[in-house]
């Protein structure tokens, strides 16, 4: 079968159009409303893979023109193109890799440090501002949606959403304990600190997933909102935190206007959670939500950044590595996130 198995997406293509002309395709929405998205998204990756097809051919044919009559000017300009279309053709592949059921959805990411107080409190508030990055490169959006300040500096916990197309399929290789190494600020010391914060990642689900809630099972409490730096502070009880009692689940928002809607954000959480046990089979144990560690703690860690004595950030599941701290506290793990996703097909295979 062809990596990019192109020939099969287009036959599924014609399939659902033909399914579009019946006459009884529009007696229920929801049915209709999901083929059409289909039809998007398979026209969306076809005609994106014809037009890197085409773009490949151009490119031989203008390399065959110039080893016929060297031209400088047209050298620079295939060298150019060669290098855009290498990464279009990269990112491509990529995509090839991201076929999971929720891989297109939009990711929910909440982020808790571990014990250590104020250094894995601001280890966290890093980490938040690192994936914030990333998401505004890569053209997603970002929506904090419940947020508790740290003691001194830093956060105790945050909740957001990064919104956009293969969002989770991306971003779910992060999922798991983040090891920080570094001379800490709080320190009056000036000593070396190591610090541990989660990273749990879920797709965010549609409301038409089936997922029964007993109202019974919930408990819902509201409260003040607020935010750092006194954002989102307001002086109504708008703020909802909602737990499900048998799993002891919770889920909170703090960032929209009113409670309802607060209320809305924080059941859409909760369904993702939700849905994340019930396809683990293992609905005691909520442990599991976070991927495969056991506690934010040595040992346990995906990652590690190494600020001191020497300059390093490395995945343990992948081994790949890179000597640029900075430019990956700014947000540039794309090469972090590659790495995990071709080795994740690899290895399950």
């Amino acid at each position: 079968m062809s990596l990019f198995d192109i020939e099969n997406e287009k036959e599924e293509l014609l399939k659902l159009e033909k399914e579009t002309l019946d006459q009884n395709f529009w007696n229920d929405n929801n049915v209709s409303s999901k083929i059409l998205f289909k039809i998007k998204k398979l026209k969306d990756k076809v005609n994106n893979f014809d037009k890197i097809k085409k773009e490949v051919y151009d490119a031989y044919d203008l390399n065959k023109l110039l080893l016929d009559e060297f031209d400088e000017d047209l050298k620079k300009d295939i060298l150019i193109s060669t290098k855009d279309l290498i990464s279009k053709v990269d990112k491509l592949e990529l995509e090839t890799f991201l076929s999971n059921k929720y891989d297109t959805n939009n990711a929910i990411i909440t982020i808790h440090p571990g014990a250590g107080g104020t250094e894995s409190q601001d280890w966290a508030e890093m980490l938040y501002r690192m994936y914030s990055r990333w998401a505004t490169k890569n053209n997603f959006e970002v929506k904090e949606v419940d947020y508790l300040e740290g003691d001194e500096a830093g956060l105790k916990s945050v909740t957001f959403e990064i919104i956009g197309e293969y969002a989770y399929g991306y971003l779910k290789s992060e999922k798991g304990v983040h090891r920080l190494v570094r001379i800490s600020p709080f320190d009056s010391g000036g000593r070396r600190h190591t610090s541990f914060a989660s990273v749990e990642v879920l797709p965010e689900i549609s409301d038409d997933m089936d997922i029964e809630i007993n109202p019974d099972d919930l408990r819902i409490d509201t409260y003040r909102a607020s935010g750092a730096g006194g954002q989102h502070v307001n002086k109504t009880s708008s703020a909802v935190r909602i737990t499900h009692i048998p799993t002891n689940i919770v889920a909170a928002s703090q960032a929209e206007r009113s409670q309802l809607q607060n209320k809305e954000t924080a059941m859409k959480m909760l369904k993702s959670k939700l849905l994340a046990l019930k396809e683990k089979e293992q609905k005691d144990k909520i442990e599991d939500l976070k991927g495969e560690q056991k506690d934010i703690a040595w040992g346990s860690q995906i990652r590690s950044y190494v600020f001191c004595p020497y300059t390093l950030v490395k995945d343990h599941r992948t081994n790949y590595e890179t000597g640029n701290v900075e430019a990956v506290m700014n947000g540039d793990i794309d090469e972090f996130i590659n790495a995990y996703l071709k080795f994740n097909k690899t290895n399950n295979q």
